[in-house]
């Protein structure tokens, strides 16, 4: 491809192509970042506030990565039920949205999928699919997704390096090419982005070439890499989500649940988990980067807004009234391990009030003023 068709803005959070260097379209997107279970509930908590808000009706885009897509997907299915109630009605979100993604918090799928990859015909990778498709989305496709919101389920190709996308219109890869409308399982699609390497990765993929749109891609629309993708974790290319969203909407809400770098008072030497931890270095960095590009843009008006983490002090968006939540309490919610491991009621209830509590404080600073206070949906369980 050449040079002049790609261009990477330092300043900004993304990367650019030359058909991405419009102005954004006025619109709200939405960003759930990865995080295995623990952003998954987290992010339900955040849904549940913007849904109370009557801001999920504003959605242009849902896009997400790894335990974030498993909440996304699940939103998605449930989107047409959920507008059907309004105002917002709790049963229903509960009934649809929430009670599904619990039950399947309930359950640990990464160990058995790891056991059954191992000792089993098929990879680790098909056993979490297996097991999206029996708790979650049975045989429903990326077809069964609502057109608006659209909802983008980004995984990271290996063989490309970049972004595979999956969503109702299509899904692409800006160098291997676009498939339309693509009949894709739910269950295959989320597996994908949620494909946490090393364990639950790679994903493998068998295409048809001929489905390929003609001249939908650049150098790489050819096989092997039009016949047999290799997909790992969302994550592995943009934690946050941002990519997509970013790039085409003025309007930016993102969700961040991820992990954090733990500090190695002995690092490991040989080869194999020494060259783990420097990914694992390299991938934080990248991580932090986007950040922090992302409140600047939010900063210098380039984008409105807003960002909030596991990991933020609700103390700092020195409201006079937000939801209780003492930075030690909501500090362990954020150090839960990321796995797809069974979470107890006790902990499922206080993530999902945390992450109700931080976007109403989010929501209520940056974005709209005029936005009342919420309350726990769990107030028994506080955080």
């Amino acid at each position: 491809m050449p040079e002049e068709t790609i261009k990477r803005r330092s300043e900004h959070p993304v990367e650019y192509l030359a058909s991405d260097l419009g102005s954004p379209e006025p619109g709200v997107a939405l960003c759930l970042s990865g995080g295995g279970y623990r952003a998954m509930v987290f992010h339900v908590g955040v849904v549940w506030r913007l849904y109370e808000a009557g801001w999920l009706d504003k959605l242009e885009r849902v896009s997400s990565v790894s335990g974030g897509s498993i909440t996304a997907a699940v939103l998605g299915l449930a989107w047409d039920r959920l507008q059907a109630g309004t105002p917002p009605n709790r049963a229903l979100l509960e009934e649809h949205f929430v009670g599904p993604v619990r039950r399947l918090a309930g359950e640990t799928i990464d160990a058995w999928g790891i056991i059954g990859g191992v000792l089993l015909p098929g990879s680790v990778s098909d056993k979490i699919q297996e097991s999206y498709r029996k708790h979650l989305f049975g045989d429903k496709t990326l077809q069964d997704l609502p057109d608006t919101p659209r909802f983008v389920i980004n995984a990271t190709n290996v063989q490309s390096g970049a972004l595979w996308r999956f969503s109702k219109p299509y899904m692409r890869d800006w160098r291997v090419g676009e498939v339309k409308e693509p009949d894709i399982l739910l269950a295959a699609a989320v597996a994908a982005s949620s494909a946490f390497p090393p364990v639950l990765s790679p994903m493998v993929m068998e295409l048809n070439p001929a489905n390929f749109s003609p001249s939908s891609g650049e150098e790489l629309h050819c096989e092997p890499y039009t016949s047999r993708v290799v997909l790992t974790d969302g994550g592995v290319y943009d934690n946050l989500g941002l990519e997509t969203a970013w790039k085409n909407y003025d309007t930016v809400l993102v969700s961040d649940a991820g992990g954090k770098l733990q500090p190695e008072e002995e690092p490991k030497e040989d080869w194999a988990r020494h060259a783990f931890r420097v990914l694992e270095l390299v991938d934080n960095q990248v991580r932090s980067l986007r950040k922090r590009q992302l409140i600047d843009s939010y900063k210098n008006s380039e984008r409105k807004g807003a960002y909030w983490g596991i990991r933020t002090n609700i103390a700092d968006y020195q409201l006079a009234d937000p939801l209780p939540c003492p930075f030690d309490r909501t500090m362990e919610l954020a150090s839960v391990a990321t796995r797809l491991k069974r979470l107890d009621k006790t902990t499922q209830e206080r993530l999902i009030n945390w992450g109700y509590a931080v976007c109403d404080a989010a929501m209520r600073k940056h974005v709209d003023v005029t936005l009342a206070k919420g309350q726990f949906p769990y107030p028994d369980a506080a955080v």
